[in-house]
């Protein structure tokens, strides 16, 4: 039973009795705003609808999402979320669901099909949500996960991408202003403004848009550059939660390995404690939106299992933190096909068998960012163009985002946008076709029922989040 919407009192989250409410969960990343690693497509979500609908056809394409987004998330899946103690599932979320860049300001109600779904489901389980636009008008950031096929943000040059941005987020607002399982809204992820002015001053003219409509909600605001810093914030917007991202690289096949030394402890704290110096000071409610380390392939790995206790012990120590300063949480993420969901797709099933070769190509040659496996072949490639960027032009490294070096951006340009977006149309292919009966049993293969559990990943976040509710 709901006991009101959620309001924010000095550092927490209360209910509408002074009650401190900890959330604590996931996100169902990857649903209705795709990500390429979640379920092993190459590219960029926009891109790769587009070709399958080319090649599918719109009725094949139409009866598959909306049987994919079905099976993506049901009551099974609310039901056994809610087993695990946990108490927020936030929803990211493409506005392209809701309108249409060729018919701006048109709200498309076929978009609030699933959302609401899903919403009411987490409802009767207890379940809070938070709205979460993932991928805004222009693009807020570089990259997959913003559905930018460009390393170019246009959303903060151009004042009508923010204008739609403010005019949709008002119709969720007008949609869900009396709803108290929804925990908020959260308008922008992981937004990249190079000039770092403008990200604050569209929050404080979003948040008053918004109060006209909807008084009573949390605004949970991402910080800049990925949610990883608080340049130019100097004020804080009422009943509004500061949000950091605080994923660490020792989860990571690139990183080094965690091993639980004092230094690597020390380490997370003290990234946690730079993230987070802005709402400490300001003496706000912190919350991490994201985190968590990804998990290794038995397939791809001889030592799957012990790498993967190592990155469990990381994501315990990451919790014992936030633990000791009760902040809410939403780990990256529910569900995928294998790489860092609570839940996954099996091997066996219909969706993994069709996109594995897709998956092996992606490995190989290092076209999804998140993840990533060294590649000798790759290496020998990239590294000479790295190397030879910095000599001629040593200002480089700088460019903004200030937490990326020339690699980083010349692998995110080449490789993760230019050389994966040519994938495009042989991932659509493996749809060509296919009835209605092979549709439904690919999407099929997303079913609670159908999915195994990571039940190493599972136990941790069901251990603390049984310590918030013991705490309050």
């Amino acid at each position: 039973m709901a006991t009101g919407i959620l309001k924010v009192k000095d550092t927490q989250v209360v209910d509408s009795k002074g009650k401190p409410v900890i959330l604590r969960g996931a996100a169902i990343g990857g649903w209705l705003n795709m990500e390429n690693f979640i379920t092993g497509y190459p590219g960029h979500e926009s891109s790769i609808r587009a070709a399958m609908l080319e090649v599918m056809g719109e009725k094949n394409y139409d009866f598959f999402f909306d049987r994919w987004l079905y099976y993506f998330f049901t009551e099974a899946d609310a039901k056994f979320f809610k087993s695990l103690g946990l108490n927020c599932i936030r929803i990211p979320f493409n506005y392209r669901h809701f309108e249409d860049d060729m018919n701006p300001r048109v709200l498309k109600e076929g978009g609030f099909k699933h959302l609401d779904r899903v919403i009411d489901l987490c409802a009767q389980e207890g379940i809070y949500t938070i709205l979460d636009m993932h991928t805004v008008p222009g693009g807020q950031g570089p990259g997959w996960h913003s559905d930018n096929t460009t390393s170019y943000a246009a959303f903060w040059d151009y004042k009508d991408h923010q204008d739609r941005t403010v005019w949709l987020w008002e119709q969720f607002a007008r949609r869900y202003k009396d709803n108290p399982w929804i925990a908020g809204y959260n308008p922008i992820n992981e937004p990249c403004d190079p000039k770092h002015v403008r990200l604050p001053a569209f929050y404080a003219r979003f948040e008053k848009a918004i109060r006209a409509v909807d008084p009573d909600h949390i605004l949970w605001l991402d910080g800049n550059t990925f949610a990883a810093e608080w340049k130019g914030f100097d004020t804080v917007l009422p009943n509004c939660v500061y949000s950091l991202h605080d994923y660490s690289m020792m989860g990571f096949p690139t990183g080094r390995p965690y091993k639980g030394t004092s230094e690597q402890k020390e380490r997370l704290e003290a990234q946690f404690l730079r993230k987070s110096e802005f709402q400490r000071e300001h003496k706000t409610p912190i919350w991490n939106g994201e985190f968590g380390p990804v998990y290794a392939n038995p397939k791809w790995d001889e030592n799957a299992d012990a790498i993967n206790q190592d990155r469990y012990n990381l994501l315990g120590e990451q919790l014992q933190i936030y633990d000791r300063f009760q902040i809410p949480w939403s780990i990256w993420l529910f569900k995928d096909v294998g790489l860092q969901g609570m839940v996954y797709t099996s091997p066996d099933s219909a969706w993994n068998k069709l996109v594995e070769p897709m998956r092996e190509k992606k490995k190989q040659l290092q076209l999804d960012a998140w993840g990533t496996y060294p590649s000798k072949e790759v290496e020998d490639v990239m590294q000479p163009l790295i190397k030879w960027v910095d000599s001629v032009s040593p200002t480089a490294k700088n460019v903004y985002p200030s937490t990326w070096n020339t690699a980083r951006h010349i692998e995110r340009a080449v490789l993760q946008t230019f050389l994966a977006e040519t994938f495009r149309q042989e991932f659509a292919e493996l749809f060509r076709d296919k009835d209605e009966a092979a549709l439904k049993e690919l999407a099929k293969s997303f079913s609670f029922e159908n999915c195994l559990q990571r039940e190493g990943l599972n136990k941790i976040m069901s251990d603390y989040a049984s310590v918030a509710s013991k705490a309050h």
